[in-house]
């Protein structure tokens, strides 16, 4: 009869495309992750993956097994959660991934009381800019800024999230100010890479306007943004939660136009199809009420 912990390591082993990301998931060792996937095929008596120096993929039978494993492991969880909450206590793993600077700002000092009010949760945090996969990524959730295309993820809305046009007033001196989003193709502008140069997207009394400006800087971290802008290296579109502090310190402008930028939100996304753990529900309630509405960063 196999183990259970052997189908949670076939599963993070095939969700983290290797041994060692399954290690890191699960907190163990590479050998003890292999030693449970070579247990359970031992007592399935069957080949799950194909090993190889470079890859692991999933042989046929491995395939089958997979989406019964899902949901073994799935059950399991909920199992746990629902005696959890019958004692009415949170606990239990968590798996989150969050933005960089948004996570350092704002979502750890919001994170750390609730943590320490429910002790027996076990969260980590995955911080990370990129557009990560909540999915194959093997998350119970994903905190991002802005909008979610993915329709497998259900999505809540955690805050209102504004965006500035800023410049140092270094910048505006040397280049001008622009006055109009028609000016702005003439300017240069720092830009997040993991949305690329058609990030800059306004709200007219036309409809949304993309605009172009030119490439001072491309990177993919709103703190190293923020400071690019700062530096006078061009013009940045940046959330309040990150130009705020440097507007009322004077290190930024805010830069007043013919139209606004496009507005966007704060989410927590988890998978589709999967009833979401009670401790997911009150993080994110917890998250909404520390927040505010309208956030207190917009203050």
């Amino acid at each position: 009869m196999f183990k259970l912990e052997g189908v949670a390591a076939f599963v993070a082993t095939v969700e983290g495309g290797s041994i060692s990301e399954a290690a890191r998931r699960l907190r163990l060792s590479k050998s003890v992750v292999s030693e449970r996937l070579a247990e359970l095929e031992r007592a399935l008596g069957t080949t799950l993956l194909h090993r190889t120096t470079r890859r692991l993929s999933l042989t046929e039978d491995g395939a089958t097994f997979l989406k019964r494993a899902r949901l073994i492991g799935h059950e399991v969880e909920q199992a746990t959660t629902e005696l959890a909450e019958r004692r009415g206590t949170l606990s239990g793993p968590l798996r989150i991934a969050a933005p960089v600077t948004f996570g350092r700002l704002h979502l750890g000092p919001a994170l750390y009381p609730f943590l320490a009010e429910h002790p027996a949760i076990e969260l980590t945090l995955d911080m990370d800019d990129r557009r990560v996969d909540a999915v194959a990524g093997g998350y119970d959730a994903i905190i991002r800024n802005g909008p979610i295309a993915d329709s497998r993820l259900i999505v809540w809305t955690l805050a209102a999230s504004r965006r500035l046009l800023v410049a140092s007033p270094v910048y505006l001196e040397r280049s001008g100010t622009p006055r109009s989003i028609a000016e702005l193709e003439a300017h240069r502008g720092v830009f997040y890479t993991n949305r690329g140069l058609a990030d800059w997207r306004f709200q007219t009394a036309d409809g949304p306007v993309l605009v172009r400006a030119r490439l001072a800087l491309g990177v993919n971290n709103g703190d190293m943004m923020r400071d690019a802008a700062i530096a006078g290296l061009g013009l940045a579109l940046l959330p309040a939660f990150v130009a705020g502090p440097a507007i009322r310190g004077g290190d930024l402008v805010e830069v007043p136009l013919d139209a606004s930028p496009e507005g966007e939100f704060l989410y927590m996304a988890h998978a589709h199809g999967r009833s979401p753990p009670a401790k997911l529900r009150a993080l994110a309630e917890h998250l909404k009420r520390r927040f505010g509405d309208p956030p207190y960063w917009e203050v």
